[in-house]
């Protein structure tokens, strides 16, 4: 059984995700952590982020797999890494080259071949598994949004601005809902969730309920 979980930057995607497949005992795959992976590897080897077929040919090298929730490039795991300020403003890069969001669309369909998975990302129930049984839709509002990433850097100890990464949101959001390939919106017979005001135990809970009741 697939569970797609698609929504905006800064929803609680991968938290939810996360937290809901170890619920349920499925396995968890986290695809924006790849096009991340595919930003930090550009960050490293000094591409010329405007030259997208520079990008591409990178990516294509590229060995990226995710192994119980956790994101590797080779042996190296960069599940902390590929979060930093830096890569995520690299990030869309990666998310809006259409050569390279057909290879982790590739790579996402193989690696949930024949599993009970958890994925999340902005194309999971349009592109990537318009199939799948259950189809989650996570949002909150752009100040909520903010409001948590900010929490999640100086976690981390790195510094964050709100206004640049409300800006960041805002023009991220453009550019995912506008791009040729995998836009982000919302699938069709999608539940869809407003996570406002909500904890990620409080989300999680309500997405077990859902599942357990009408899918399994």
């Amino acid at each position: 059984m697939i569970i797609t979980i698609d929504g905006p930057a800064g929803a609680g995607k991968s938290t939810v995700a996360k937290n809901l497949a170890v619920e349920l005992g499925f396995d968890y795959l986290d695809t924006g952590a790849m096009y991340r992976a595919v930003a930090l590897a550009g960050l490293r080897n000094d591409i010329h982020w405007e030259n997208s077929n520079e990008l591409t040919a990178l990516a294509e090298q590229l060995p990226i797999h995710v192994q119980s929730g956790r994101t590797f490039l080779g042996d190296e795991d960069v599940s902390e890494a590929v979060r930093s300020v830096e890569v995520t403003e690299k990030t869309w890069f990666s998310a809006n080259n259409p050569a390279i969001r057909a290879l982790m669309v590739r790579c996402q369909q193989e690696q949930a071949r024949g599993k009970n998975i958890v994925t999340e990302g902005r194309d999971q129930g349009t592109a990537v598994f318009p199939d799948a049984e259950c189809k989650i839709y996570l949002t909150a509002t752009p100040e909520e949004r903010v409001k948590r990433r900010v929490s999640e850097y100086q976690k981390r100890g790195e510094t964050a601005n709100y206004d640049e990464i409300l800006r960041q949101i805002n023009q991220r959001d453009t550019s995912d809902m506008n791009r040729k390939v995998g836009p982000l919106c919302e699938p069709i017979n999608a539940i869809h969730i407003e996570t406002d005001n909500m904890s990620i135990d409080d989300v999680v809970g309500t997405l077990v309920k859902i599942v357990k009741s009408r899918f399994l």
